[in-house]
């Protein structure tokens, strides 16, 4: 009998917990560990952004699924990690505390045979000062709270708008290293949209502002794609868009204050400039959450697990931009350290390096995208990860799943408007997500045909369809497995 925890009940987290518990038989321990009582269909909070959907359109309880389905659930958050136990407990184990009212600040040492981290990145809106949900204007659509608390200040801006008003809007990333850039070129397009759709387009003056060097870097270094019969680069892509909509932007930016109604940031250039607004969203920087890991003598060894995010089989050897390679990332998920701990994308794995190239400015500050937390491969790896454990327990010695982003392709849809007949959508498929270069060195490391662009209503349509099949795929429906992920 083996105990598999799941520490994190985001997409893939529950992904591995879902086939993991289909896969094995019930002598066999499933655990998940969050804090969060909910699932959320992630790339759906943009429609709760602009009042399209509501929260209960995009989340469910997840309590009453585990334990139809016969998951362990504990509502906890771990605090620490002992991957050799300790004196008294010879097993591995996380301590967890406890986070609902009746059980609140408990704390418990949960074992286990083989550890699975999704805890996901934390939003570290507190490295830009000023910059915190709901408060100086700003906004932010990284969860379904968040985005409720977005569309209230965006309602209340269009009725200042319908009053006569005039307005600015700033949409985009709201620290120097900063990744999501997807997100935010989503909700700005949205936002776009509904102000059409309220008939008060010609009062707002709506400005992207990211610390991209190029409009379409999204973290991974551009993209050249097929578009049509044509070939053009990202950066010609999103322009196109923006200037169809009248969208200004501002790039090379490193937001590092926030006050009432203004941005501030550094550029590339080093100069210190400023923006104002009415209303905000800016996505904050991702971090790691900080744990500790001890051995069994209570010694601290998190340089064992931990460089920000958990440790994987990736080269983590500095080198410079042009030494990068496809084979610095990892293909497993396994911790190199202790070979029952895997990490997965979404993100909790470290990173060897970013995708797109960094850049400084002038002062020597960073200003560079952080490699995107994209959902298609956070539910690519949690099914491998699973696949893995359940060979292993089952007496294979080594690990045959595997998938590396310098293999694996992903594909990207955009909302830019919802309704069936008005609706839009912006599809992007990427091979592979991390550019490799002696491969395809013509096409700035990606093939061509398996990367292309496609924008329209029918890219609206895919985008409701797959959030309704995800939510069904989540709730384990009747043959939910047969979804890809």
């Amino acid at each position: 009998m083996s105990k598999i925890v799941i520490l994190g009940a985001g997409i893939a987290g529950h992904v591995a917990a879902t086939h993991l518990r289909r896969k094995l038989s019930k002598e066999h321990e499933v655990v998940v560990v969050s804090p969060n009582g909910n699932y959320q269909w992630i790339p759906s909070n943009i429609w709760v952004g602009v009042g399209r959907m509501k929260s209960e359109d995009i989340l469910f309880p997840l309590t009453p699924l585990y334990k139809k389905k016969g998951i362990d659930f504990k509502r906890a958050k771990v605090t620490t990690f002992h991957p050799e136990g300790d004196t008294e407990i010879s097993k591995p184990y996380v301590n967890v505390q406890y986070v609902l009212e009746e059980e609140k600040g408990r704390t418990e040492k949960v074992t286990y045979d083989y550890l699975i981290n999704a805890t996901g990145p934390k939003l570290a809106f507190d490295q830009t000062e000023g910059l915190m949900p709901a408060t100086n204007k700003t906004y932010s659509v990284c969860t379904y709270t968040h985005a409720e608390h977005a569309w209230q200040g965006l309602d209340a801006l269009i009725e200042r708008m319908n009053k006569g008003e005039k307005v600015k809007i700033l949409i985009g990333t709201g620290h120097a290293k900063a990744t999501c850039q997807g997100a935010a070129f989503e909700y700005i397009l949205n936002v776009e949209k509904e102000l059409h759709r309220h008939n008060v387009r010609d009062m707002a003056e709506v400005t992207w502002i990211s610390n991209e060097y190029q409009l379409g870097d999204f973290g991974m270094d551009g993209v050249l794609l097929s578009y049509g019969s044509n070939i053009m680069k990202s950066s010609e892509l999103v322009e196109m868009v923006f200037e169809d909509r009248g969208i200004k932007w501002i790039l090379g930016a490193g937001v590092n204050k926030i006050e009432d109604g203004i941005a501030h940031y550094e550029n590339l250039e080093g100069e210190q400039k400023s923006e104002t607004y009415d209303f905000a969203m800016l996505i904050p920087a991702f971090s790691g959450h900080g744990f500790k890991a001890y051995d069994k003598n209570n010694e601290e060894i998190t340089d064992k697990l931990f460089k920000g995010f958990m440790l994987v089989d990736a080269d983590y050897t500095p080198k410079p931009y042009e030494n990068w390679s496809v084979q610095d990332w990892p293909e497993t998920y396994q911790n190199p350290s202790y070979k029952n701990i895997f990490a997965l994308k979404g993100i909790a794995f470290a990173p060897p390096h970013a995708i797109s190239k960094p850049r400084v400015s002038k002062n020597g500050t960073s200003i560079s995208p952080a490699p995107p937390r994209t959902g298609m491969p956070s539910g690519i790896t949690a099914k491998l990860v699973a696949d893995n454990i359940i060979d292993v327990i089952k007496g294979k010695k080594e690990l045959q799943h595997k998938g590396s982003m310098g293999n694996m392709g992903a594909a990207c849809i955009a909302s830019a408007g919802y309704g069936m007949t008005q609706g839009s959508g912006i599809s992007i498929t990427t091979f592979p997500i991390v550019p490799d270069f002696i491969k395809y060195p013509e096409t700035h490391g990606r093939k061509l045909g398996k990367t292309f662009g496609e924008i329209g209503l029918a890219g609206h349509w895919l985008k409701l369809a797959l959030h309704y099949a995800f939510m069904y795929k989540a709730k384990m429906k009747p043959f939910w497995w047969l979804i890809p992920e």
